[in-house]
């Protein structure tokens, strides 16, 4: 039986390799993306280089820079670094799926792509929409913490003023376009990583003793205690619940990671560039993000007062963990510089915000026309979905709710909004490969004779859809605890899911649609592999050549 699915499904293989060639050929002699017709096409302007650096870079900024002091301060420091570590492995497993998937079908939508085409095509537009709500928010965020960050140096002129300039500077840069988007990136991520890993150096220095007051600090502030004790709550349920609020923090700050798969419909070859990027995302995930934690948990005490801060309505970025390290350290300027760069890094992630919003947005309106305005479609003569960057940029203008409510209630809420959608993301791309593992089963594909074969599958991707639904069920433990209840914070940690459900019912019940059978699932259309057998094999690289596609 294995044989003849097997043999049926080489002879489908074989039938489509013409199609295949079309899109292949559409794709590169009209540098266009091939998912729209004439008139409403994006184009191809984002070169490699753009695409490596968006997935080391593109999304690092509040989460990183800012949330992770409010990590330490809950969780302490054991912790906060086991909490973001926990939430990394699972974003590995995220992103070895979503790898599998994009490398055989790099196509535009990208996993709200795969969620109609494995699971249901209701679950693509529910999934389209709450990615694109996600950063539709966070964009708005972003720019919060911009006017928050640049309060460090001016504490006279009024948030709005920056909120403002931030605003428009962001929707400048992705009205010029994506080639203006892609430089702007690169540079601005490149800043970010550079910092980082300059900032992670010069923790261990002054771990070890190396700073300018000779104080050798190693595991002294672990001493305190490994964990928190959550909102006072005493014994080891204090500590439990205190190493649980981290993964919110942690879902929050890993955020992005998927992006770069966005970039697909806009990406120059993307059937090389897109996957080598995802791969890249694991050094983002351990030697960056953990790295970061880790150096933190060791420089700043959990009970730090400058952390204690960031829960009042005057925090700044001063209660940033990275700007505290270095105050104590007493290196004379640096806390200036390394709070211009956090500047810049939320820049870059308002500006990634923005431009991955539009796309989804974009992508969702080609693939579920019969939801969606027509005039989302629109694109102008440069290849840019025009509309789609104006109606998400609006949503940005919930930065301005900071003129009625202190930086930190705003900060609060929208990182609830965005972290449930980004929570769901995650888990419905782990079912969307779940789906699609099985469909190759029940057709008899062979995973070995794929392009990438994801490692632990399908344990993986059942740990990330697991874990993402208990983390996204729980996500708003906090409200229930003694003296913490409020309507309003129970409706921010759990609308995202009700929204969720509606969506997928609505469009379910109006357009009628099913769960695709596995043996109907497509697995043809758009196949990497087959593209690969029409192309002349690649040109042999020279070592620097080979380093260099290594860094970059």
């Amino acid at each position: 039986m294995a044989e003849h699915s097997q043999e049926k499904f080489q002879a489908t293989k074989i039938s489509a390799a013409a199609d295949v060639n079309s899109v292949h050929a559409s794709e590169t002699s009209d540098n266009v993306s091939p998912i729209a017709k004439p008139g409403y096409q994006v184009r191809r302007d984002l070169k490699g280089r753009h695409v490596q650096m968006l997935a080391l870079g593109g999304t690092i900024g509040t989460g990183l820079f800012i949330g992770s002091g409010t990590a330490l301060q809950n969780g302490g420091p054991l912790g906060c670094l086991l909490g973001y570590f926990i939430v990394a492995l699972v974003v590995y497993c995220v992103i070895i799926s979503l790898c599998e998937m994009t490398t055989l079908f790099p196509v535009s939508g990208a996993f709200t792509h795969y969620a109609a085409r494995f699971v249901d095509p209701a679950l693509g537009f529910s999934q389209g929409f709450n990615y694109w709500w996600c950063w539709a928010v966070a964009q708005g965020l972003e720019v919060v913490a911009a006017g928050i960050i640049v309060s460090y140096w001016d504490t006279k002129t009024p948030i709005v003023v920056y909120i403002t300039v931030f605003y428009i500077l962001m929707l400048s840069v992705n009205l010029l376009g994506t080639r203006w988007f892609g430089e702007s990136e690169f540079i601005l991520s490149g800043i970010k990583v550079i910092a980082l890993l300059g900032l992670i150096t010069l923790g261990i220095v002054l771990i070890l003793g190396g700073g300018p007051t000779k104080d050798r600090i190693g595991f002294r502030y672990w001493e305190q205690g490994l964990f928190a004790q959550y909102n006072n709550i005493p014994g080891s349920l204090g500590r439990f619940l205190a190493f649980w609020s981290t993964f919110i923090n942690g879902a929050f700050s890993f955020s992005g990671s998927e992006l770069v798969s966005v970039t697909a419909g806009e990406a120059q070859n993307p059937r090389k560039n897109i996957p080598k990027a995802l791969k890249r995302v694991l050094f983002r995930l351990v030697f960056l993000y953990i790295g970061s934690i880790f150096v933190i948990s060791m420089l700043v005490p959990y009970k730090s007062p400058q952390l204690a801060a960031a829960s009042h309505e005057a925090a700044t970025a001063a209660a940033s963990p990275f700007v505290i390290f270095i105050n104590n350290a007493k290196i004379p300027v640096l806390p200036h510089i390394i709070n211009a760069v956090i500047l810049v890094a939320v820049l870059s992630a308002a500006n990634s915000d923005l431009y991955a919003a539009s796309r989804t947005l974009y992508a969702l309106a080609l693939q579920s026309p019969a939801m969606t305005p027509r005039f989302l479609t629109k694109v102008t003569k440069r290849g840019l979905p025009i509309n789609c960057v104006l109606v998400t940029a609006s949503v940005g203008l919930l930065a301005y709710l900071n003129l009625s409510a202190s930086a930190t209630v705003v900060f609060n809420w929208l990182v609830s909004l965005s972290t449930v959608a980004v929570l769901l993301t995650w888990c419905f791309i782990c079912v969307s490969y779940l789906r699609f593992f099985y469909a190759c089963k029940a057709q008899g594909l062979d995973r070995n004779t794929l392009p990438y074969k994801a490692p632990f599958q399908p344990y993986a991707a059942w740990i990330g859809m697991i874990v993402t639904s208990v983390i996204t069920l729980f996500n708003g433990f906090w409200v229930f605890l003694s003296g913490n209840w409020s309507a309003t914070n129970f409706i921010t940690s759990y609308i995202g899911i009700v929204i969720f459900a509606a969506l997928y019912l609505g469009y379910k019940l109006w357009r009628k649609t099913s769960i695709i059978p596995l043996n109907k699932v497509d697995l043809v259309t758009g196949r990497m592999d087959l593209d690969i057998q029409l192309r002349p094999e690649p040109e042999k690289k020279s070592i620097w050549k080979r380093a260099y596609d290594a860094v970059l």
